[in-house]
């Protein structure tokens, strides 16, 4: 096992800076990745956020898309906020015409279910499973365009929930990790060092 994890950061778009200071703040080696032939290095990657459908157009075009599912279907640990979490997702509610996930969380998730940027806001929640000497102390939320979960299979893991709406926004199944907001943009680095803590448990 590697003591310090090397933890990807796929840079096709999104919060690629934010989540690289905050996986390194969590205890790991943390890298841009951009090519496919990059991926052979890395215990885990982040999927940041971002525009989903341009996540997914851009992950063709670098030819990323196939590898990177094979990669998580093969047990690769895997962590997506908001728009990454839209790509982990096997199932899209209201998916572009054509739109492809890298998939591997049994669950169907709809896109920019809170509303559009200018519905974007900020609230605690409380999750489960985080790691630190107060994990049941709330989490400040940043919610931007954000999806929620629409419905989790039996095998999926809901760590938290909107209050207002009581919608399923973060959840774990095995090595994958998917919030639907963004605790990158906030210095409550918990769920990136969850993230670090399931990669280091499965390397």
């Amino acid at each position: 096992m590697n003591a310090v994890p090397v933890i990807g950061v796929l840079a096709l778009q999104g919060d690629v800076p934010e989540h690289l200071r905050a996986l390194e703040a969590a205890g790991a080696a943390a890298v841009a990745v951009r090519r496919s032939e990059e991926l052979h290095r890395l215990d885990g990657l982040v999927i940041p956020g971002g525009e989903s459908t341009t996540l997914w157009r851009l992950s063709v075009a670098f030819e990323m898309l196939e590898p990177l599912r094979k990669l998580i279907a093969s047990g690769l640990p895997a962590f997506g906020s908001c728009a990454g979490m839209i790509m982990l997702a096997d199932r899209l509610a209201d998916g572009a015409a054509g739109q492809q996930t890298f998939g591997g969380i049994n669950m169907t998730v709809r896109r920019n279910a809170f509303g559009r940027q200018v519905d974007s806001f900020e609230t605690d929640i409380t999750l489960t499973g985080l790691p630190g000497a107060d994990p049941a102390a709330p989490l400040h939320a940043v919610f931007i365009r954000a999806p929620w979960v629409e419905q989790n299979g039996q095998n999926v893991a809901i760590l938290g929930t909107e209050q207002r709406t009581g919608r399923i926004v973060a959840v774990r199944q095995g090595p994958l990790l998917a919030t639907a907001f963004h605790p990158e943009l906030t210095p409550d680095r918990r769920i990136h060092e969850l993230f670090v803590d399931i990669v280091k448990d499965n390397t």
